[in-house]
């Protein structure tokens, strides 16, 4: 099911997703945010935030991001008539995506259980459902880094990883050359000293 209608209610993620970018030498330009989901979406309004539920291979495309998921929770604040029925979309408060999430940004790919965006606090959080998931993976150039909870932040290309009941951070990378010392040459064939005559 492809839930334009929708679009409108969360115009306000166009202006946002530049947040989400990572930091090039020139940046791209943004694009219209797009979410589509194969299975149901609802909306529910307060006076202040509009939260939009997406469930069932749950696509999110805008500028310099791809998100898919199983389940998908999205906060905007609303700001206008508090009487509307469908109001005027601020900004995003967070992004909660649940269910094989899989993130692709410039040349990064996430993939992990659970993963909460903040788009005004500059920072995504990795993590898992269950004890039973595999660890979070963050993959960039030809490094792979794991661990339990892992906080990605925008234009600092940093990230950090907090261990849980004693398993921390594995970071599988590129080749480093070998250090060691060189092997031992053979010592030279010693030829016996002449022997000396009284």
């Amino acid at each position: 099911m492809t839930l334009r209608p929708l679009f409108y209610l969360l115009a306000a993620l166009c202006c946002t997703s530049a947040g989400l970018r990572a930091q090039t030498a020139a940046p791209e330009p943004t694009k219209e945010t797009v979410i589509e989901c194969a299975g149901l979406a609802e909306t529910t309004s307060t006076e202040n935030e509009t939260i939009a539920t997406f469930r069932d291979r749950v696509v999110v495309t805008a500028s310099n991001l791809k998100l898919t998921c199983d389940y998908l929770k999205v906060v905007t604040s609303r700001k206008g008539d508090p009487k509307a029925i469908i109001g005027k979309q601020s900004y995003f408060k967070s992004l909660i995506a649940t269910g094989h999430v899989r993130l692709v940004q410039s040349d990064r790919i996430a993939t992990c259980g659970r993963a909460e965006i903040f788009p005004d606090e500059d920072r995504v959080v990795l993590s898992r459902e269950s004890k039973t998931e595999s660890f979070p993976s963050v993959t960039f150039d030809k490094t792979v880094m794991t661990g339990p909870r892992m906080i990605l932040y925008r234009g600092q290309r940093r990230a950090v990883v907090e261990p849980e009941d004693g398993v921390g951070v594995r970071l599988t990378g590129p080749t480093i050359k070998d250090l060691g010392f060189e092997k031992l040459k053979p010592a030279p064939s010693a030829t016996p000293a002449p022997k000396s005559t009284p």
